[in-house]
């Protein structure tokens, strides 16, 4: 017997639950990871943290921190798109991706 799935709408409280995770106290961002996540959100904009993981080539749970780093900094924010929860640059997330590039 197939199992049924049960889709829940997205709200305001979801995304609420999202943005209050939290990164333990010690944790110490990487500087080329947080490269690759700003300038892949830069690049193709606002995406869902599983998509960016795939995209980034990083594994989902050390995404996930870098993304609470970003978010508590006010670089990124997470908000409800076409029925996801995609992460998008704020315009301090632009400026310092731009401190940190390479180029």
């Amino acid at each position: 017997m197939a199992k049924e799935i049960r889709v829940v709408p997205l709200t305001p409280k979801s995304l609420e639950i999202v943005k209050n995770k939290k990164i333990e106290p010690t944790f110490k961002p990487s500087i080329k990871t947080l490269t690759r996540i700003l300038h892949c959100v830069e690049e193709q904009g606002p995406s869902q943290r599983t998509k960016l993981s795939r995209k980034t080539n990083l594994n989902y749970t050390r995404l996930a921190k870098h993304v609470v780093w970003l978010e508590k900094k006010g670089y990124v924010e997470s908000v409800i798109q076409d029925s996801h929860i995609k992460i998008k640059l704020t315009g301090p997330g632009k400026e310092f991706a731009k401190s940190i590039s390479n180029d």
